[in-house]
């Protein structure tokens, strides 16, 4: 299978003042405007998904309602990371059985385990499924960092580990992969800001928070940047910057959520430990919305 071009990540709209239930109409309805907009595939129950405070149940639902939703119109691809191998290895199977495309697993978090433990964990939990695997390296949220070589020994033990999730905000570590690896690893860009960047030095498209508010923009200039049209894709780009920006002003997925309410799609609600965001922030996010009208999308 291959990854190129924009994957949104899908946030998970909820429902009642601290996000009881899932909301489901505005999923299917955040769902239907991606699709809408061309991105290349959707990546639902990652970090934007709030996928922490997940139940089991939910989860799965997640993935299962998200694939019978795209209908093959897009790749789906699932996040079944975990810091606990066997839960991983659950909802990797659970993903599979339900039809997605693809699963992607986020470096553990918390746990702190060395680079053999991260090598185990990813190819034991590969191993128990055929689908190809994502990894998600995204050390300021995890704490730890996967490196290169790490991810080189586990593409070598375990050929389903095809692609990677760089979210590092280190644009030479893409280039490393990129030039070390080659068409053996894709590398997804994990920082919408660093989208074009990471193009220029090898990288195949990305996984996107903004693109849950704008996917046809995002896609245009993922595209334009793939097929090499820098100028083009510079403009596009520094298009979006003040709307990427804006999505990272508080913990996200709380201004995405806010932006989604704006666009009429859910509500601004995120589970505990995460907030709302301040006024500050919202007014931060009209604005950037104000040049992308509701209709692009």
């Amino acid at each position: 299978m291959r990854f190129e071009g924009t994957y949104t990540a899908l946030a998970t709209p909820f429902r009642g003042e601290s996000g009881e239930t899932i909301d489901w109409n505005a999923f299917d309805a955040l769902v239907d405007w991606q699709l809408s907009g061309k991105v290349a595939g959707l990546v639902p129950c990652g970090t934007t998904g709030e996928s922490p405070t997940l139940s089991h149940e939910e989860h799965a639902r997640v993935i299962e309602r998200t694939v019978a939703r795209v209908k093959g119109r897009a790749q789906v691809i699932a996040g079944t990371g975990s810091n606990s191998t066997l839960e991983a290895v659950e909802m990797s199977r659970q993903a599979e059985r339900a039809g997605a495309d693809a699963i992607m697993l986020v470096v553990p978090y918390y746990n702190k385990p060395s680079q053999a433990g991260l090598q185990r964990h990813f190819v034991h939990v590969a191993k128990s499924v055929r689908l190809p695997v994502v990894i998600y390296n995204i050390p300021g949220r995890s704490g730890v960092d996967l490196a290169p070589e790490t991810l080189a020994r586990i593409a070598e033990a375990a050929p389903n580990v095809v692609a990677t999730k760089e979210a590092t905000g280190n644009v030479l570590r893409a280039q490393k992969i990129v030039q070390t690896m080659g068409d053996r690893m894709t590398v997804l860009c994990g920082d919408d800001a660093l989208t074009l960047a990471m193009i220029a030095v090898g990288a195949r498209g990305v996984v996107s928070v903004t693109a849950n508010v704008a996917p046809t923009e995002v896609a245009r200039a993922t595209q334009l940047a793939l097929e090499g049209l820098m100028q083009d894709a510079l403009r596009a780009h520094h298009d979006l910057l003040p709307l990427h920006e804006a999505m990272f002003l508080e913990p996200s997925p709380a201004p995405v959520k806010a932006a989604l309410a704006m666009r009429g799609i859910g509500s601004d609600v995120v589970r505990l430990p995460l907030t709302p965001c301040s006024e500050a922030t919202r007014q931060a996010i009209a604005t950037a919305l104000a040049v992308w009208p509701r209709g692009t999308g």
